[in-house]
């Protein structure tokens, strides 16, 4: 009977299922890192449009509260002009 070879621990069934092991292992690796960087992306475009949405309510705000100053010193110049006269 031949001892087993020291140079090659595992051989037959035991190295396929070594390899096999490891690409499963890679395998769902990739698959972490694909869904990682989907998330990473979809998390962008909702952060880019709400930031967006958060732009346009800021200047319509304060479009609103400048049309208000604006009509508010309009109206005192208005009565100001007919206190005097």
């Amino acid at each position: 009977m031949l001892p087993p070879c020291p140079l090659c621990p595992l051989s037959g069934p035991a190295l396929v299922a070594r390899i096999a092991g490891l690409q499963a292992t890679v395998l769902l690796l990739l698959t972490l890192l694909i869904k990682s960087r989907i998330q990473i992306k979809t998390a962008s475009a909702i952060g880019l449009v709400l930031l967006a949405l958060q732009t346009l309510v800021f200047l319509a705000v304060g479009g609103a509260l400048g049309l208000a100053a604006t009509g508010a010193a309009a109206v005192m110049l208005q009565r100001r002009q007919a206190q005097a006269a």
